[in-house]
């Protein structure tokens, strides 16, 4: 009984398999064909989300744990967050910097893809013991002993594979200092000898209108100036405008509004009005 079991799916696993396996496929989809990295971050982590879904209701607790707090919680929302602080657009070049990089990923995907009909296809001709027996000891004990016994190797040439690919993301992102860093008196002595900034610029917001980041720090002649705001903010152009116009501008604007909502309210007295005279 308990091998027929094995082999059976119930209506409640089948439907919540072809509805989030249909999800995580646009999901993925979504991934590789958005243009924006901010919105291919989030189909990636909702793609996630669903496999841990899966593991959960297959029985592998400790995978499903795992993909949420590590590759969810952690690893994808640090990278959603550096991608967001970075400021990536759209406007940025889709210009290749390696040459053939498409086709060797294109290449990389149909090998993955043969492994995956492989594996597929070689699990449906054999047969299997059920959940059963590999949890007989422990979801986490069972997934041990099949890591550090049988898969050894394998996981060992994954670990040496990251702490590679660790160790190469640190050797290319590093920068050798070739010369001696200047000192701030030398900083201060080149800036007098230029003629240009003799005291250093104010902070975002320092003798303006208002305070906030995106708002240029006003030099000591009252001119606004742009350098004063974190260049992240001016190669977006989210620098705000506060001068007099935009004020002026500003302020026709939330009259427009109020005017709007007065005249709304009453309207709405009137009906309320109408309708009790009615009664």
């Amino acid at each position: 009984m308990s091998e027929l079991a094995a082999y059976t799916t119930s209506t409640g696993e089948a439907f919540q398999f072809w509805v989030l396996g249909t999800v995580a496929v646009i999901g993925a989809l979504c991934t590789i064909l958005m243009r924006k990295a901010v919105h291919s971050a989030l189909c990636l982590a909702g793609t996630m989300i669903i496999l841990a879904v899966f593991y959960l209701a297959n029985g592998a607790y400790f995978l499903g744990i795992v993909q949420i707090v590590v590759y969810t919680g952690a690893i994808m929302m640090l990278f959603l967050f550096v991608v967001m602080l970075v400021g990536v657009t759209a406007a940025d070049s889709l210009k290749e910097t390696i040459k053939g990089q498409r086709w060797l990923a294109a290449l990389c995907g149909l090998g993955f893809a043969v492994l995956l009909f492989a594996g597929i296809g070689n699990a449906s001709v054999q047969e299997f013991n059920g959940l059963g027996k590999a949890n007989a000891g422990g979801n986490v004990e069972g997934l041990a002993s099949l890591i550090f016994t049988k898969y050894v190797f394998a996981f060992e040439i994954t670990g040496a594979l990251l702490i590679t690919a660790t160790v190469g993301a640190m050797v290319l992102t590093h920068r050798e200092r070739t010369e001696r860093a200047k000192t701030q008196r030398e900083l201060a002595e080149e800036r007098v000898r230029e003629g240009k900034h003799l005291p250093p610029l104010p902070a975002p917001g320092v003798y303006a209108r208002h305070n906030a980041v995106d708002i240029a720090g006003l030099l000591p002649d009252g001119t606004p100036s742009e350098l004063t705001v974190m260049q992240t903010l001016r190669e977006r152009g989210q620098i705000r405008d506060v001068s007099d116009e935009a004020l002026d501008d500003l302020r026709a604007l939330e009259q427009r509004s109020a005017d709007r909502l007065e005249r709304t309210d009453l309207r709405r007295t009137d009906i309320g009005r109408t309708e009790e005279a009615s009664k």
